[in-house]
């Protein structure tokens, strides 16, 4: 995609990526053949996300082919509380497949799905019920009607501010459980695929792991009379 975007002197994007196949696509260096990389999923903190290459710099997130679907019970008296696999499964069972989706965002009763522009007509058309609640799907284009992510904030004391001791705080598992994760290539720090447990993190950044979640690593705090040391992370939720 890098070479076309180069040889035809225009934009070219990808499907959604999720973090692993972005960092393996970062990984071969396009920017060693002209262009500019740019990613956008649809909102600021997105996780799966469109790349852009382009001749002539960075892409605007409005020349994407991304659109928000705002998909809403059609009866909110008689609406379930649906899931983000709720949401995804009604989607794939239409015959969409998952590269041409990214990121849904639940908020009460109701979700956002950013999805490929190719697809969106399609979507509005015949998404009609999600689990058992019917609904209707319409394309949005202002961004003040996205809900914020939610999180919970945890604090908790560690003994060196390692990736694998923020896991276990995270996810209330022990270090060594999650030592084959982070080998296996199921974390993420800030989109960059980090392999070493003793990886150091620092504050603000954002870490997700595949099938787990995600959270941000918010401050270092005080130290214990044991010598521990108190973190503050907002899990995402």
């Amino acid at each position: 995609m890098a070479a076309l975007s180069w040889r035809r002197g225009i934009a070219i994007f990808s499907d959604f990526l999720d973090l692993y196949e972005q960092d393996l696509a970062q990984a071969q260096k396009p920017e060693s053949l002209g262009v500019t990389v740019t990613r956008f999923g649809g909102f600021s903190s997105a996780e799966r996300c469109v790349m852009g290459f382009s001749p002539d710099g960075p892409v605007k997130g409005s020349d994407f082919p991304v659109d928000c679907i705002q998909i809403s019970p059609t009866s909110e008296k008689f609406a379930q509380t649906l899931s983000h696999r709720d949401y995804l499964g009604a989607v794939l069972n239409l015959g969409i497949e998952r590269q041409v989706t990214g990121d849904i965002l639940v908020e009460d009763k109701m979700a956002y799905l950013f999805c490929l522009s190719k697809v969106s007509d399609y979507i509005c058309e015949y998404l009609e019920q999600v689990s058992h609640t019917k609904v209707k799907a319409v394309k949005i284009t202002s961004p003040e009607r996205l809900p914020s992510p939610r999180f919970s904030q945890k604090t908790g004391s560690v003994a060196s501010v390692r990736l694998d001791s923020l896991l276990s705080l995270a996810f209330g598992q022990s270090r060594s459980s999650l030592v084959g994760e982070i080998e296996q290539g199921q974390v993420f720090v800030n989109g960059r695929l980090i392999t070493s447990p003793a990886f150091t993190p620092k504050e603000n950044d954002l870490i997700s792991v595949r099938h787990k979640g995600k959270f941000r690593f918010d401050e270092i705090g005080q130290r214990s009379k044991k010598g521990r040391i108190y973190v503050t992370i907002s899990k995402y939720e």
